[in-house]
């Protein structure tokens, strides 16, 4: 986080986008981590706090649909290219697929919130053209106006003191993981609910 911090403060606005949209590409920079750092530098006075945060929702946003029209536009060709055959490999294909064919879009809601599987899905949602451009936006803005503002504004507010940070980042994590687990315990007891009454 460190290291992001003095990028960002030195290269103001334009480092924050760019490292959210590599993000976007599956690139090992955590995301989260990312969005609080620019959060940080906003707290020391090197930007500001709201305009960071639009900033913030664009790179989301724009490295999202970059995964999302690699896959439209290339199709399962996109698997030739090496580094994209790294995230997206056949058996992880196959997954994704399936949650789709099971869930709908409600996938693309919670992929905002699987760091690592969220490039896969929103490249497969592409190639697949199960859903419109447009849903797809709406769908990651809705997930990300949850969670880009609170850690943006995290970092702002706790900009002076890192361990307060680092420790309500990891409890933001394992609160995240809860809610996840939880949604996927409901989705599943509604779809064996379902089946067991069509039978």
């Amino acid at each position: 986080m460190q290291l992001l911090v003095e990028f960002f403060s030195n290269y103001g606005y334009f480092a924050v986008l760019f490292v959210l949209i590599i993000c976007g590409f599956g690139v090992p920079i955590p995301e989260d981590i990312t969005l609080v750092s620019g959060g940080i530098i906003a707290g020391l006075g090197y930007a500001n706090p709201h305009i960071m945060l639009i900033v913030s929702m664009l790179g989301v946003l724009i490295g999202d649909s970059t995964m999302y029209w690699l896959g439209r536009i290339y199709g399962v060709k996109i698997l030739r290219f090496r580094p994209l055959r790294r995230i997206l490999k056949p058996k992880t294909m196959r997954a994704v697929r399936e949650k789709f064919d099971r869930y709908g879009n409600r996938v693309l809601f919670v992929a905002r919130f699987l760091p690592g599987l969220r490039a896969p899905i929103y490249m497969v949602a592409g190639i697949t053209h199960r859903i419109s451009y447009v849903r797809f936006v709406l769908l990651d803005f809705a997930a990300a106006i949850i969670s880009v503002p609170i850690w943006v504004y995290l970092g702002y507010h706790g900009a002076h003191n890192l361990d307060w940070i680092k420790e309500q980042i990891s409890k933001g994590q394992t609160g995240i993981y809860i809610l996840l687990g939880l949604l996927a315990l409901y989705l599943a007891f509604h779809y064996f609910r379902k089946k067991r009454n069509n039978n």
